[in-house]
């Protein structure tokens, strides 16, 4: 009789404690398997050791990983509270393609009813993005900006082969300029979306799970 391989685990990444105090607020009911959440700290070279860190753990081995949180939008008529699904993540050492970008947007939007999803590539920084500095990026394609998304991936894919994704909630945008996130409506109402979508990365989790070796 052949036992049935557990399944992969999912790891998600996050860099702020409001982030991960949003992500300990949803709904785990949906976990198709082992979920750690990760709070890496603030910025690319944190989010690279931590993931890199944490991936090492053989009970982690081809585990998928998403990384989420804030971002800022790009383009112009992006709200606070809207959805980035990236389609790859962008880094000056190069881009790391994403794994069922569809089935994220479609289980968003069932899991965040109204709010709009826009995918396309998320580029890093290591500085919070302000005023002028965006139209530069937007000009290279990008449709968002955070400072871990893409340090997580690269790190998460050069410790193993493994399905990668990344989902951002808009915090602010050309419009909407923020000062400080979580101390405005718009970081408000991106805190209560990103505590909504966590059935949606359950759901992407389920769909592209590797094989454990």
């Amino acid at each position: 009789m052949t036992v049935p391989s557990a399944p992969a685990p999912l790891l998600i990444a996050c860099a702020l404690d409001i982030e991960h105090l949003a992500l300990r607020l949803g709904d785990r009911s949906g976990a198709g398997g082992p979920v750690t959440v990760l709070r890496t700290g603030m910025g690319p070279k944190a989010a690279e050791r931590s993931v890199a860190r944490v991936l090492a753990d053989p009970a982690l081995a081809g585990a998928a990983v998403l990384a989420t949180g804030f971002c800022a939008g790009l383009a112009p008529g992006m709200h606070p509270g809207d959805l980035v699904v990236a389609e790859e993540t962008r880094e000056p050492r190069g881009g790391t393609p994403c794994v069922g970008t569809d089935l994220l947007v479609e289980e968003l939007l069932r899991a965040a009813p109204g709010r709009t999803v826009h995918t396309g590539p998320v580029t890093g920084s290591d500085h919070v993005v302000r005023g002028p500095e965006r139209a530069d990026l937007l000009a290279t394609g990008a449709i968002a900006v955070d400072m871990e998304s893409a340090a997580t991936l690269l790190s998460a894919v050069r410790a193993g082969e493994r399905p990668v994704a990344a989902v951002r909630v808009v915090v602010d945008a050309p419009e909407h300029e923020l000062v400080r996130i979580g101390t405005v409506r718009g970081g408000i109402s991106a805190f209560r979306v990103l505590r909504s979508v966590l059935p949606a990365f359950f759901e992407w989790h389920r769909n592209v799970l590797l094989p454990r070796r």
